[in-house]
């Protein structure tokens, strides 16, 4: 047990000391048994006091720390560290939450926070004299990445990753990398076109000998955990034969003779396309596909071209990797029929049907046979709901809207836009485009949520009512040529990755990371990293930089040859332990497996992949387990601490 303590009680600037009596606290803290010292001060995270803290541990030979301050969350390795560098270890000290937990809670009540507080330090005491010495756990580790999904993200984290000495399997669901990007044209701000992007980052992967792709695959399933995952991948077969380079008049004539014809999802079902196909210059690889979901097999391109392979099987592959980044991007929403009129009016098409429409009519703006020069843009469909699924604002839209409506204008004569907002959000120096929007003419009216547009059907032309905010409720009803839905971005609607990995989701459905400021790539599942738009709305610029990030924590973390983990997991005692399976169903960390022990089935706890939860202790019902850190006898003592008067 522990008999020299030191307890560090902050002021936090004003942030604690306004509404806790700090100094009470201390006085308190001196008397406890075991307490050899108790000081206050303004901040403790300070290097002056973290000199003091490590000169105090020597001097007065502590065995034990309490420091009464913030969130564990931001200074708890702060602290560690302290101690680590005093010759104390780092297990033996304990961090109380007196901020968030107390005084911020608390601000109204002063004298009861300072009750609570002292509760608190009393109870942390109590259960730092049971604390062990405790050494961080080692395991190997392969420096080898899995990058799932071939966007932007997930290709520029490729090449950083290589860069480091990592290698890299880049695993790509479609025939194609990409994602989004490939099916944009002009871009914001920098007006590069998104097969510029593309086939930059594109021809760069190609260069490296440390980076594998696959097209064309899909991960079935993961074993292990981290440093050492087992990664099975199938890939498609793709029926054109490995490098094959087929002439492009030929491949047109094989295109054209394919008697099967399919709705083209690259141009968001504008137009169709073949079963066999490679119908865009921004889509690589450069060797064609046959979709096998809507091909017969005819056999017309096989006969007419020597490179169609029909005999080609599907494989599965295997892959040992140390992490797994998940870049698996966004899905544009898709608007619900009869949403102002969408899948009802051929007039009412989404945002992304409008900038492909650009780019397939080269000479002048027609859609359906009708030449468009009056445009209507409807924002925030889908986003910003109060009453819906999609409650978060996708930030992107307003921007790509405005940007577009600029590029119709540059490209077309005569066109007309007008903005139906519920305010304008381009953030940053993307707000020069609004500026330019407005002073080529672009008229913006702002609604309210609760009246939203009305698009309705007369005589053939587009009929809009709306009441503008900015002249105090004034109705206005025009007509236009086109309505173009301004639409968010969603989630991905295939969730396999997630099941896979036990990628956990957050309440937008987009996949969570632990702390958006504080460790914003990755997941609670050691090994598994996110970067890109899977998280959230995302731009190019900010999901490059996330995965940048990703790339730079998978690379500490993995290129070392071994991972220390945290020490603090659930530990079986074998003696009482009478194999149950209660604790492997419960945990969702597949971190209990079950061995025979001189022929007795019994629990075995995966350190690699048991994360400290807790789950498996109250479903044990002969107590066979333990929580390091957390064992009954330190947590009886906290809670019987508190309970005192």
């Amino acid at each position: 047990m522990k008999n020299r303590i030191g307890v560090y009680i902050c002021h936090c600037g004003s942030n604690i000391s306004d509404y806790v009596d700090v100094e009470h606290v201390r006085e308190l803290a001196e008397k406890v048994e075991g307490v050899i010292l108790a000081k206050t001060t303004m901040f403790a995270c300070a290097d002056s006091t973290q000199k003091e803290m490590i000169e105090d541990i020597k001097s007065e030979k502590l065995d034990a720390l309490v420091v009464a301050s913030c969130s564990p969350k931001l200074h708890l390795e702060t602290f560690r560290n302290v101690a680590l560098r005093a010759g104390l270890n780092p297990f033996n000290y304990i961090q109380v939450n007196i901020r968030e937990q107390v005084s911020w809670a608390h601000s109204d009540k002063p004298q009861e926070a300072t009750i609570k507080a002292l509760k608190l330090v009393y109870a942390s005491i109590a259960t730092v004299k049971h604390s062990k010495a405790l050494k961080p756990i080692k395991i190997p580790s392969v420096n080898t990445v899995v990058v799932v999904g071939a966007g932007v993200a997930g290709m520029r984290a490729a090449i950083d990753l290589a860069d480091m000495g990592s290698y890299v399997y880049i695993i790509e669901k479609e025939h194609f990398v990409g994602g989004r990007v490939s099916q944009w044209d002009n871009l914001f701000t920098t007006g590069e076109t998104g097969r510029e992007v593309i086939s930059n980052i594109y021809n760069k992967i190609m260069a490296y000998e440390n980076i594998k792709l696959f097209t064309g695959a899909q991960i079935v399933s993961k074993a292990g955990s981290v440093g050492d995952f087992n990664i099975k991948v199938e890939i498609k077969p793709r029926y054109f034969k490995p490098g094959a380079k087929v002439d492009p008049d030929k491949l047109e004539e094989v295109i054209q003779a394919c008697p099967v014809e399919v709705e083209d999802d690259f141009n968001f079902n504008l137009t169709k396309r073949k079963a066999i196909y490679r119908n865009y210059p921004s889509e690589f690889p450069e060797i064609p596909a046959i979709d096998a979901d809507h091909c017969t097999k005819c056999g017309i391109c096989e006969e007419k071209c020597n490179d169609v392979d029909f005999s080609m099987k599907a494989e599965t592959i295997e892959i040992n990797a140390g992490a797994v980044l998940v870049s698996t991007g966004f899905d544009p929403y898709e608007p619900n029929k009869g949403e102002f009129g969408y899948a009802e009016n051929d007039f009412v098409i989404s945002l992304q049907q409008m900038k492909r429409l650009i780019e397939l009519s080269p000479g002048e703006l027609v859609f359906k046979d009708r030449k468009i020069k009056k445009i209507a843009y409807i924002y925030c469909v889908g986003s910003r709901q109060s009453e819906g699924p999609n409650k978060y604002c996708s930030r992107y839209c307003c921007t790509s809207a405005i940007y577009t409506a600029l590029l119709l204008k540059e490209k077309y004569q005569g066109i007309k836009n007008i903005h139906l907002n519920r305010g304008i959000r381009t953030y940053g120096k993307q707000e020069l485009l609004y500026n330019e929007a407005s002073e080529k003419g672009d008229v913006f009216l702002q609604f309210d949520e609760g009246t939203p547009p009305k698009v309705s059907a007369e005589n053939g032309q587009i009929k809009i009512k709306a009441e503008d905010i900015l002249t105090a409720g004034r109705e206005i009803e025009f007509s236009v040529d086109l309505v173009v839905l301004v639409t968010g971005m969603v989630p991905r609607k295939d969730n396999s990755i997630a099941n896979i990995f036990k990628v956990p989701i957050g309440r937008d459905k987009f996949f969570n990371e632990i702390h958006p400021k504080l460790r914003p790539v990755e997941t609670v599942i050691d090994g598994i990293l996110i970067s890109g738009a899977c998280q959230g709305p995302k731009n190019i610029p900010e999901s490059t930089n996330s995965a940048l990030s990703a790339a730079a924590k998978a690379n500490t973390l993995i290129s070392k040859g071994d991972i220390e983990i945290e020490p603090k997991l659930a530990e079986i005692d074998e003696a009482s332990c009478e194999w149950c399976d209660k604790c492997q169903v419960v945990c969702p960390y597949n971190a209990i497996l079950k061995k025979d022990v001189n022929g007795k089935m019994v629990a075995e706890v995966n350190k690699a992949n048991c994360k400290g939860c807790g789950m498996c202790l109250p479903v044990c019902e002969s107590n066979s387990i333990q929580l390091i850190g957390y064992t009954d006898i330190e947590i009886e003592s906290f809670i019987d601490t508190l309970a005192m008067d």
